[in-house]
């Protein structure tokens, strides 16, 4: 064989990169179909990139550096994480313009995906639209109105450069004690179903002849969804949260499993994992359900991601056996884990355990496949940097119109009058002089609820938004007198000369555990507020909660009765529907009960005897109907 001289040497090494480079680049070019490009991608991935990107770590603990070392897929702010305190749309572009640069600083310049709980709105972020919480959604019974708000949302989400909302709950609360029953539209699954809306509101619609069970996110405009908790986490013991489901599968496949079904039909895009167990078997390590049922029979094509250190909590108590936890985690089916500050120990453990053959090569394939899958179909690739120029979108007029819209669709009227014949709906704008009184009537904290601004929420002027007061004072005639009086006597009641009264109390906001409740009476001074007003002056009574609540003691005394769940920011819709603008329409999205003692009661049982049945509610007729 002739030797090649040095230039022809130059030249096939030249010809054979060319060649490399060329498929090198398949993964990178949008004209390919995404499964070709996972597939080249992942053959080109080493095991500590794979494990990588099945690694999802809090903004807290992470750092361009971090990010390009470990080269990890994801990040997520939990409630309350944020840049600093009221930062702007553009300060949450800058950061994770930063972060999303040490990603594709690495190798194969795989972009992260950032989740946050943008939940009814994006509501760790000030300035946002917060819209009502699920609970009032579901009293509104229109999914086409939700999925407005999920449209509306993806466009705030995206104003601050995140690409992923750990949204809808579609969780059937059936007992509300559980303290996150207000994340639950409905005890009833087909109120859940028709509310699954919300998803292509965030991702888009799915075209024609889309296979259910496949990921979709139509472009830089959407984010990706996620359908949670998986499954039976509304069905707990006593509505204890993160507690057993106990209930046989035919009852897990009727009540808490169809919503999934539509979920996948509308090409969810990921589906997180449920803290709950179903009858003794924690969720997080249910591979029969995750991986049998979700993956293989309903042919989930998207990713499933662990709740926040849920794996930690396979074992009791959490953390007891990290090592364990995360080989039943991983094994039982979830692709993406949400560590989500002890990284470099998730990430060592998985390692080893893949090398030490406990965890298949073929079960992390599927996780990083998945991922992948999710990355390339929402576009991530071609468009990994915020877009500057959405920053605008952040709680625009037009989506806190929405919202207002949201909040005077999901009141619930019910009662109106102390007798039928002699209403007190609508009030009148023009008085001469009328109180507005109760903890909650000027608290935009308390009427935003948990899942605001901080996870557990908190008190006061927490974001920019109307309360109930301020809506007062803006609906009436400008010659009426409004005075405020967050807990009056009934002497100075009595002694005002008011012409009527607006009382608003209620919960305090609560997530999660701490919104357990055995009770679920509102706390004081709330009763006390409405037995003063209301027995000195004809009064409208409006209850801020998350759930149905105890109101036996006073509803006889009250006037009128409203139900306004956690309407959110937008104040106006509360007075929109109390002076008459627009009518009372909501119902009932779950059973109000005459006492605790009758819980679990739920429509359809066999003892049911509720206060308000599902689907009560009185209507009123608008001025502008």
């Amino acid at each position: 064989m002739a030797l090649l001289t040095a230039p022809a040497v130059a030249a096939v090494l030249v010809l054979a990169w060319a060649a490399y480079g060329g498929e090198a680049q398949l993964y990178k070019d949008p004209t390919k179909p995404v499964e070709a490009r996972v597939s080249d991608l992942l053959a080109r991935m080493t095991l500590a990139e794979k494990i990588g990107q099945m690694t999802q770590i809090e903004r807290q603990v992470a750092s361009p550096q971090v990010l390009k070392d470990y080269f990890i897929g994801s990040l997520l702010s939990g409630g309350g994480s944020v840049p600093r305190k009221q930062a702007t749309a553009a300060e949450w572009v800058t950061m994770v313009s930063d972060f999303q640069k040490g990603s594709l600083s690495t190798r194969l310049g795989i972009p992260m995906i950032y989740g946050i709980d943008a939940v009814h709105g994006h509501n760790n972020v000030y300035g946002a639209t917060i819209f009502p919480h699920n609970v009032g959604l579901g009293a509104t019974r229109d999914a086409n109105l939700v999925k407005r708000i999920g449209a509306a949302t993806a466009l705030e989400v995206r104003a601050t450069g995140i690409q992923y909302a750990f949204a809808p709950c579609i969780a059937v609360c059936r007992d509300p004690r559980w303290g996150r029953c207000y994340e639950s539209y409905s005890e009833d699954h087909r109120i859940v179903q028709a509310m699954t809306e919300l998803i292509p509101g965030l991702q888009g619609d799915v075209p024609a002849g889309f296979t259910s069970g496949m990921p979709y996110v139509a472009g830089k405009n959407k984010v990706a969804a996620c359908a949670k908790h998986f499954v039976g986490d509304g069905g707990t013991q006593n509505g204890i949260n993160e507690n057993n489901t106990i209930i046989d599968r035919n009852g897990l496949m009727n009540i808490h499993m169809p919503a999934y079904l539509n979920a996948l039909q509308k090409g969810v895009s990921t589906v997180m994992i449920s803290y709950s167990s179903w009858n003794g078997i924690k969720m997080h390590a249910n591979h029969d359900l995750i991986t049998r049922f979700l993956k293989e029979r309903l042919n989930f094509k998207g990713f499933t991601i662990s709740d926040w250190e849920g794996i930690d909590r396979i074992t009791s108590p959490a953390g007891a056996n990290y090592s364990y936890s995360v080989q039943a985690g991983v094994l039982a089916g979830i692709d993406m884990i949400m560590v989500p500050n002890n990284y470099q120990s998730f990430i060592s453990i998985l390692t080893s355990h893949v090398n030490n053959g406990i965890i298949p090569m073929s079960r992390i394939d599927d996780a990083v496949t998945r991922i992948l899958r999710v990355k390339f179909t929402m576009g991530l690739f071609e468009n990994p940097m915020p877009d500057s120029t959405m920053t605008d979108q952040l709680g625009k007029k037009e989506h806190r119109d929405l919202a207002r819209e949201a909040v005077r669709k999901s009141l619930v009227l019910l009662k109106n009058g102390k007798t039928s014949a002699s209403p007190l709906l609508p009030l009148p704008k023009k008085a001469t002089k009328i109180l507005v009184a109760g903890s909650h009537a000027d608290n935009l904290g308390y009427q935003c609820g948990g899942w605001t601004i901080e996870w557990q929420g908190d008190t006061g002027r927490i974001t920019v938004g109307t309360t109930v007061l301020d809506a007062v004072k803006a609906a009436v005639d400008p010659s009426t007198t409004v005075v405020f009086a967050e807990n009056p006597d009934a002497a100075f009641v009595k002694n005002g000369g008011f012409s009527y009264a607006i009382v608003v109390v209620g919960e305090h906001p609560y997530t999660e555990t701490q919104g357990d409740s055995l009770n679920l009476t509102i706390p004081e001074p709330g009763p006390s507020t409405v037995a003063a007003v209301c027995g000195a002056v004809p009064c409208a009574t409006v209850l801020i909660s998350g759930r149905p609540v105890v109101v036996q003691p006073f509803i006889d005394s009250v006037d009128a009765l409203v139900a306004a769940w956690l309407p959110g920011s937008e104040g106006q819709g509360v007075t929109d529907v109390l002076f008459g603008d627009y009518g009372f329409t909501g119902k009932l999205p779950r059973t109000w009960f005459k006492s605790v003692d009758q819980l679990p009661m739920n429509y359809g049982d066999a003892h049911y005897d509720p206060l308000f049945p599902l689907g009560f509610g009185l209507t009123t007729q608008g001025r502008n109907y």
